[in-house]
């Protein structure tokens, strides 16, 4: 560990690594399970969501669901090309590890898959998995019904969602990966925002009255991206949320599918992956408007941030890391 400032640390990735496999294992992880999670959090430190990294066991180990105990993952419906899986419970970082793992295998056989699981929480970045998939040489979709955290256009209560929606795609160099929520703003960011002191953006949540707020401690529901069409999107996803089974969760929310396919079903892999490449070559290539140096693409800057990084290492604030290092030592977790 290295002192930037008064209230920032940085650290290696093996020491980030060993932090957060200490921290879930006083929550009652094993050792594989451990990694799983913090292999998908120390990912998102890499790229540089900060929220979504090593303060992200934080709000794990303050979660109901984390002190009500899992079941194992049970198979409720399984075909050659499809599987439906009861979470028992299970954290959604390792659930969906499963689930992608599971995706995978069925695609590589049969060409396409498609596979659900409910009753799980928390899943991450969605990036995470739908990567996974495009680095198996196949098309991935990803989405997720969530926690009713948003707004429609013109309510004063949360009726959807954060509902994010991911696609990865194999190229003839790194995976084309989009990962986005269809709210103004990332549930996850919350409790991030609320533990530094910080305010919300403007815009971007109402108070329990309805009321715009910046307050994080105060912000009962996110607004839609994008007005009706984000409000739009969202209910698409949590649609294919029922699909996933949601309807059988504990909670009625949670639905979490993800879908993999060879793309020679359509078109030979080799072809598809130059194709994909030359055509996101021909989008960085247009005329840019003054003062812009490069057109940017979904994906470019996590993965050149994940290249810096595994060297430089991470930055996390110097009160969580104090916090989690403390749960480790001790073997105290929660509030």
């Amino acid at each position: 560990m290295k002192h930037i400032d008064r209230d920032r640390v940085q650290l290696s990735v093996a020491e980030g690594r060993a932090l957060g496999e200490q921290f879930l294992a006083t929550l009652g992880y094993n050792a594989e399970e451990a990694w799983i999670i913090t292999d998908h959090v120390m990912d998102a430190a890499l790229c540089g969501y900060e929220y979504s990294g090593l303060p992200k066991l934080l709000n794990v180990a303050e979660h109901k669901r984390q002190a009500e105990g899992r079941k194992p993952l049970s198979v409720l419906r399984e075909t050659p090309v499809s599987a439906l899986y009861d979470g028992g419970n299970t954290n959604g970082m390792l659930a969906m590890y499963r689930m992608t793992e599971i995706a995978i295998a069925k695609a590589r056989v049969n060409g396409f898959a498609v596979v659900g699981i409910n009753n799980t929480w928390m899943s991450g970045r969605s990036a995470y998995f739908a990567e996974r998939v495009a680095r198996a040489d196949l098309v991935c979709l990803h989405s997720v019904s969530s926690f009713r955290h948003v707004a429609p256009p013109g309510a004063a209560a949360p009726a959807t969602g954060t509902n994010p929606i991911a696609f990865g795609f194999p190229t003839g160099g790194e995976p084309f990966v989009i990962d986005m929520s269809t709210s103004a703003f990332p549930g996850t960011q919350l409790l991030f925002y609320e533990r530094r002191g910080e305010q919300l953006p403007e815009g971007v949540a109402l108070d329990a009255q309805g009321v715009p707020t910046r307050d994080p401690s105060q912000a009962h529901a996110f607004l839609p991206f994008g007005g009706h069409k984000g409000f739009g999107l969202a209910l698409a996803m949590q649609s294919l949320g029922i699909l996933a089974g949601s309807g059988r969760d504990v909670m009625k929310i949670y639905g979490h599918l993800i879908i993999a396919m060879k793309p020679d079903l359509l078109v030979p892999l080799d072809e598809f992956k130059a194709d994909m490449s030359r055509m996101l070559a021909q989008i960085k290539a247009v005329p840019r408007q003054p003062g812009v140096d490069e057109i940017r693409l979904p994906s470019e800057r996590a993965f050149a941030e994940r290249s810096r990084r595994r060297t430089e290492g991470i930055e996390i604030d110097l009160a969580i890391y104090n916090t989690m290092h403390k749960v480790a030592a001790t073997g105290k977790a929660g509030k």
